[in-house]
């Protein structure tokens, strides 16, 4: 088992070798002697012997391989057994849906069983297999062992393809296993965790829109609640709702605000745990203009009326053009009720943006709720607003940031309706609106029935790009062809439990294919985090991911049909391309076959922050800097070493400018040029030591929203602890 483990690795395997045979009882089981060859392997791992990890993977992988066998009644020679007795098995025990048994038949799951290549259980890190073995792969009801990451990944290529015509299933089922096999990428959490099975949906996030009424918000928190439970994360725009003393049907002063309704949000999200795994996580948005924002900002603060907080949610901040100017200027800024903006003007203020950076209808219409002598108003200076937000990053880490502006401006759905906030992760940017109820009716004796006008009820589809390997393996055009067909076929299949959610999956049918492995392919590349040529090399990188997605899906449309909200557009019109300066021939020619033959699915990219996933494909998540060049990842059940990845002497200069120490600003412009390419946005974090000025923290912001970002996630300093999102890791 040791010679096995370290064949080919550079390591001293006689260091395994002595420390084991002083440690290891010689009456020990065969799973106390694996146990302890783990952790001696793990032991070894530091800046200078990375490669102990896949030490320590390759014999935890036999330990999988032996209970598998043993459950499954195969030889322990083999690794793998029979994939056709495996799927029927597990679907006769109730884990598989019957779906595969139904599409595929047994001559056809023979031909994938000899597709699969145990050897690329071999590019599993220790943390990779560990985190795979323990969350995702299928095991019977009683957490016996049955299914094996190659099947996992088959189990996925064929689940996700069921509905492909017969005469080229197979060779998309061969496609998408080879591009997850060879972890050229990653499918979304929960596509990862329930892809093939009886139970959970594949999508990873939701936005909600809440009306001003009662209906409207209790209705919202029964759908969180139906989302929360099937594993999903919510982000929840509030900003419609009648303000703290508000008046209620012509009553003055009888709204309590937004703060009673979240907490019941918070603890729909404690209550309402996802799958028993871990609480309910759900992000409320803000408007910068809306009379309760101080209270909302003070919200996960550790001090204070504690009636007036909410621990376990997280928050976004809506923030428009005007009010950053009005910081920068150190200018006044107004807060109104919007309720009382639509009683005494006639519009709402939240349904406007800015058409063009410094001129809109947003500041016309809040210009003339400032001069009105009809409205009620708070006057504060905009940059006493601007620093409650940054006193509360950096004790909490929230509250996000969302520059609807910009995000308006560049909505390719922008002749469908609004963008109102973001995700729980900040990554995406979807036409919103509330559902609205319409009546309720006896149909008969006993029967009563509500009826709904169904609004855009944000769900996101995603996927990410290993950017470590699809890249320096030249892989991108073969990649993106299968990745973006694997999200298109998630839309059909996926069960949603809400329906208005299902209804605008298929009016959008919106994907979000992002990438992870940033600073990795950095470091293989030997390119400087803060440098100029980091900065092209995003611009040129994600111009190419940009065409190849869009490229493809044009091509899914050619043969499936656009989505249905497509005329119109600016997919359509041909003004995405001219807005973001796509001249080249190669584009024109693109732009052409765009508007011929469609787009088939409306939103297209999101960076996502993946963190759990780049684990398991062994890279650095997302388009962050790693945190150290070597460090201990800990969860509630684990303590693992990990060093980043492909770390030599020839990579460790650029990985030694970790997350804490890389100057900020240069991770802003790498992301102004990536944001250009990507249609949705991007989960970006700051890491600011906590001893930052207020001015440094602030000059970021500013940075970040003139230079065009959409939105920004985490404030990570040195000094709080945030808490991880996991559901929109991909």
């Amino acid at each position: 088992m040791m010679d096995k483990a370290t064949k080919g690795l550079s390591v001293d395997s006689n260091l395994l070798k002595e420390k084991a045979l002083k440690t290891i009882n010689p009456n020990a089981t065969v799973e106390k002697a694996t146990d302890i060859m783990i952790k001696i392997a793990l032991e070894n791992i530091d800046e200078t012997n990375p490669e102990w990890t896949y030490v320590a993977s390759r014999i935890y992988l036999q330990q999988l391989y032996r209970h598998a066998a043993e459950n499954r009644n195969y030889s322990q020679d083999n690794r793998y057994g029979s994939l056709f007795e495996l799927v029927q098995t597990l679907t006769d025990k109730g884990i598989y849906a019957p779906n595969i048994l139904s599409k595929y038949t047994e001559s056809e799951m023979n031909y994938f069983e000899q597709l699969i290549q145990p050897d690329r259980d071999l590019l599993f890190n220790y943390l990779g297999i560990y985190t795979i073995a323990t969350r995702y792969l299928a095991t019977d009801h009683h957490k016996n062992s049955y299914e094996l990451p190659q099947e996992r990944w088959m189990i996925i290529a064929m689940y996700l393809m069921q509905d492909e015509d017969g005469e080229k299933r197979s060779k998309l089922v061969e496609e998408a296993y080879w591009a997850l096999s060879n972890l050229y990428m990653t499918v979304a959490t929960p596509t990862l965790t329930n892809a093939g099975k009886t139970h959970g949906q594949l999508s990873s996030c939701f936005i909600d829109t809440v009306d001003d009424s009662l209906q409207s918000i209790f209705d919202s928190n029964t759908d969180i609640a139906k989302l929360s439970k099937n594993g999903g994360g919510i982000g929840v725009y509030m900003g419609k709702i009648r303000s703290r003393g508000s008046s209620i049907k012509g009553f003055k002063g009888m709204s309590s605000g937004v703060v009673p309704w979240i907490k019941q949000l918070n603890n729909t999200a404690v209550s309402v745990d996802q799958l028993g795994t871990r609480k309910g996580a759900i992000a409320i948005y803000l408007d910068v203009w809306h009379k309760d924002i101080e209270s909302f900002l003070d919200l996960k603060l550790n001090n204070g009326d504690d009636r007036m907080r909410a621990h376990d949610i997280f928050t976004g901040v809506t923030l428009p053009d005007y009010f950053m100017e009005q910081v920068e200027k150190r200018g006044d800024w107004y807060l109104f009720d919007p309720h009382e903006v639509r009683q005494v003007m006639g519009f709402s203020l939240e349904d406007f943006y800015d058409e063009e950076k410094g001129d809109g209808q947003w500041r016309r219409k809040y210009e003339a709720c400032v001069k009105s002598d009809k409205l009620s108003r708070e006057k504060i200076a905009a940059i006493d607003i601007m620093k409650r937000i940054m006193k509360s990053q950096l004790e909490s880490g929230t509250p996000f940031m969302f520059y609807r502006d910009e995000v308006n401006r560049q909505n390719s759905n922008a002749h469908n309706g609004m963008i109102y906030c973001s995700n729980l992760c900040t990554e995406i940017t979807q036409n919103q609106s509330p559902t609205q109820f319409v009546e309720e009716f006896l149909e008969n004796e006993n029967t009563i029935v509500k009826k709904y006008q169904a609004g855009d009820y944000v769900v996101c589809n995603l996927s990410s790009i290993n950017l470590g390997k699809a890249v320096p393996d030249n892989v991108l055009e073969r990649l993106i062809k299968i990745q973006v067909r694997m999200l298109d076929n998630v839309i059909d299949i996926n069960t949603l439990p809400i329906k208005q959610a299902e209804l605008t999956n298929r009016k959008y049918r919106a994907i979000g294919l992002g990438t992870f492995g940033w600073h990795h392919l950095l470091a293989l590349e030997n390119v400087k985090w803060e440098s100029e040529e980091a900065v092209d090399y995003a611009d040129k990188l994600y111009e190419k991911i940009a065409f190849l997605t869009i490229k493809n899906s044009m091509e899914l449309s050619e043969e499936k049909g656009s989505y249905p909200a497509f005329e119109g557009s600016k997919w359509s019109t041909g003004a995405y391309f001219s807005d973001k300066g796509y001249e080249s021939e190669e584009w024109v020619s693109l732009a052409a076959k765009v508007t011929k033959h469609g787009m088939r699915n409306g939103y297209l990219m999101a960076v996502a922050p993946n963190s759990t996933t780049s684990m398991i494909a062994g890279s650095t998540a997302s388009i962050d800097p790693i945190f150290n060049v070597f460090y201990n990842e800990e969860k509630k059940d684990f303590k693992i070493p990990v060093t980043a990845p492909d770390l030599d002497h020839h990579t460790y200069d650029i990985y030694r400018r970790s997350a804490y120490i890389v100057d900020q600003r240069w991770s802003v412009k790498q992301n102004a040029v990536r944001q250009k390419h990507i249609d949705q946005s991007i989960s970006f974090n700051f890491y600011v030591p906590n001893t930052i000025r207020a001015s440094v923290l602030l000059d970021l912001h500013l940075q970040a929203w003139r230079e065009g970002l959409k939105t920004t996630y985490y404030v990570r300093s040195t000094s709080n602890d945030v808490e991880e999102c996991e559901w929109c890791q991909s």
